[in-house]
């Protein structure tokens, strides 16, 4: 997923100025990244028309985010003028790589991939996955914590270091950046969005919202430290390749740093709504199981037999018995009635 290789040897005249038209309809190719959206899109149809045929729904929702959103997001940061022009300015170059790090992670996740790939393999292969999801290095990397880590680390990496520098100049290195960037981003959030038990058993949704809103705080402190940065970042590569109609390298790099700002808090909000309506979800089904469990435990009781004393001691309710939280939630209710 990199630019095409005459971006990297432009003169400041060969690219027209950055206007909002040319920036939607500038387009180029970008073979790497083709391919990798193709494999994507085709893995998960595949899947969907598995499920189906099996007469089996699959939320058309679903499948919407993970393409216009996860694949659309993908497309955007790598093929559109953000591409054209990210060798040229650095304010491009950064919304490409939040993009990539940050908005299509987030429509992947919402897709769900996981659970399709559960949902649509053979039994057999869908137990392989699920062994794999919950494998020790999976789950070190995916833990919460560490995944967040590993976010923020990755940003700090890219611009703080010459990794981004270099990848400017070297194809195959912009191209294992922007592989990176994706695989950290998506690190955190499918496993706190799939419906698969891929996280610890104390990561209930209370828990994932609130791992979300820190995320969200942590995912602000690139772009403020981009913007306010006293050393430009790959500053000799975009000194000399800064067109004339540019704005002045410390401002394009103050824009850039905004514009990652304004996209990671932006991308929080949507994030936690999708969490908490699994959350709100999650309470309803729940609710309903239980509803029907009270409804079968509550059924008027038979007279008893001729001659057996009405008196005798009854089984007692399995909520009074059991030692769970459905069973002290239940007790709490009939105590407040």
């Amino acid at each position: 997923m990199t630019s095409d290789p005459w971006t990297t040897t432009l003169s400041a005249g060969q690219l027209a100025e950055l206007t909002p038209g040319r920036l939607l309809s500038s387009w180029q190719p970008d073979v790497p990244a083709l391919l990798l959206i193709a494999a994507l899109a085709t893995l998960y149809g595949w899947g969907v028309r598995r499920v189906h045929r099996r007469g089996e729904r699959w939320s058309p929702a679903r499948t919407a985010a993970f393409a216009l959103l996860g694949l659309g997001a993908l497309t955007v940061a790598t093929m559109s003028g953000l591409a054209v022009y990210d060798h040229v300015l650095f304010w491009p170059a950064a919304v490409q790589n939040i993009l990539l790090d940050l908005v299509a992670p987030l429509g992947l996740a919402l897709g769900d991939p996981l659970r399709l790939a559960v949902e649509a393999l053979p039994e057999g292969a869908a137990a392989r996955v699920r062994r794999a999801m919950t494998g020790r290095l999976v789950r070190v990397l995916t833990f919460p914590l560490v995944s967040t880590v590993l976010v923020l680390a990755t940003e700090l990496t890219v611009y703080f270091t010459p990794y981004f520098a270099t990848a400017l100049r070297v194809g195959w290195l912009h191209q294992l950046m922007y592989l990176h960037l994706l695989v950290a981003g998506c690190l955190f959030v499918v496993p706190v969005l799939t419906r698969e038990q891929t996280l610890p058993a104390w990561c209930t949704h209370p828990v994932r919202a609130a791992l979300v809103f820190l995320d969200g705080i942590v995912d602000a402190v690139p772009g403020l430290v981009v913007m306010t940065h006293g050393t430009l970042i790959a500053g000799a590569w975009y000194l000399h390749h800064a067109p004339s109609w540019s704005p002045d390298v410390r401002h394009d790099q103050q824009i850039g740093g905004g514009a990652m700002l304004g996209i990671a808090e932006l991308t929080a909000l949507p994030f936690l709504l999708a969490l908490l309506f699994q959350w709100a979800r999650a309470e309803r089904l729940q609710t309903a199981a239980l509803d029907r469990r009270l409804d079968a435990e509550l059924l008027p009781a038979a007279p008893p037999p001729p001659g057996e004393d009405p008196s005798a001691e009854r089984v007692r309710p399995w909520w009074e018995t059991e030692q769970n939280e459905v069973a002290a939630r239940i007790r709490r209710q009939h105590g407040d009635d």
